[in-house]
């Protein structure tokens, strides 16, 4: 059955960094032509596997397995559907485990999820789970061939109350059963080796994947950064705020940044690159960062 590959497997028998792309699944069918010609340009990168998203309170169910057979079907592979604790019961969460096995995925990225839109604290369903190490446990208690991914936060999860708390609460998850961590993004590679070596030396072995994010304008990383406590380089940001309305030069600047933190991330060993590629292809498949792939993944 298409999809059964674990990206476990990949990790282990990798003989180069691994990439691998994240989409969302779109509000409507001009938002579906969208996704499908950007993953379509982008199975010229080759990606060793592509992830999609959750919605909040499980808004997007639906269309989240909708886009993970639209690109299974496109030939990627294997396709790694999110799956978070909003909005859902353990006997919701339970079924939701038992249709994605039954439909032949084996690789699930594991998430407790951030509030609903208007909403600040988390709060879990009636009968719900609080915490992702509890979704974890109920995934491999369904079904044990699945292979969990958690993620990790280079700067601090928002919530934790120490960068300390924070590496004991990762430790949680990969206790229950996860298998290996993709971070948020950031755009200092230095958050992600000393997160790395924090991780390390409190005995988390598991591999832990680099998220990224080429910056295309000042406007869009200042969205993003405001919701997972991600930090802006002063360098980065005063060169996309003089770009100011010159889109083109603002997704050059981007581009460059991006391969340059590559180059460092892949030239000191991490083992591959997560992109959040917004379901746009321009970004990812810009000739300087296909080439900085190319000098790794040859």
């Amino acid at each position: 059955m298409p999809g059964n590959t674990t990206i476990c497997e990949l990790l282990r028998g990798r003989k180069r960094p691994l990439l691998s792309f994240e989409f969302f699944p779109p509000k409507d069918q001009r938002g579906l032509d969208a996704l499908r010609y950007a993953a379509e340009k982008l199975s010229g990168a080759r990606p060793d596997f592509v992830t999609v998203t959750y919605g909040a309170g499980g808004s997007t169910r639906e269309r989240t397995l909708q886009v993970c057979d639209i690109l299974r079907e496109m030939g990627f592979g294997p396709v790694m559907p999110h799956l978070t604790c909003v909005g859902s019961s353990r006997a919701e969460l339970a079924a939701v485990a038992d249709e994605l096995h039954g439909l032949g995925y084996r690789n699930v990225m594991t998430l407790r999820g951030d509030p609903p839109k208007g909403e600040k604290v988390f709060r879990p369903a009636a009968d719900g789970l609080a915490h992702a190490s509890d979704l974890v446990a109920l995934l491999k208690g369904r079904h044990a061939d699945f292979c969990l991914g958690v993620a990790g936060y280079p700067e601090k999860h928002p919530e934790a109350g120490s960068l300390e708390a924070d590496i004991e609460h990762l430790h949680g998850k990969l206790a229950a059963g996860a298998e290996f961590v993709t971070t948020q993004l950031f755009f200092d590679n230095r958050f992600y080796f000393d997160f790395v070596q924090r991780c390390r030396n409190h005995g988390i072995l598991q591999p832990i994947l680099p998220g990224l994010m080429p910056a295309l304008s000042y406007r869009q990383i200042e969205r993003f950064v405001s919701t997972c406590g991600a930090s802006v380089p002063p360098a980065l940001a005063k060169a996309l705020h003089e770009a100011g309305d010159d889109g083109e030069a603002a997704v050059e600047i981007g581009i460059e940044w991006a391969v340059r933190q590559i180059d460092d991330l892949l030239k000191n060993g991490a083992p591959g690159i997560h992109l959040y590629v917004l379901n746009r292809s321009r970004a990812a498949l810009a000739p300087a960062l296909t080439e900085c792939f190319a000098r790794y993944r040859a």
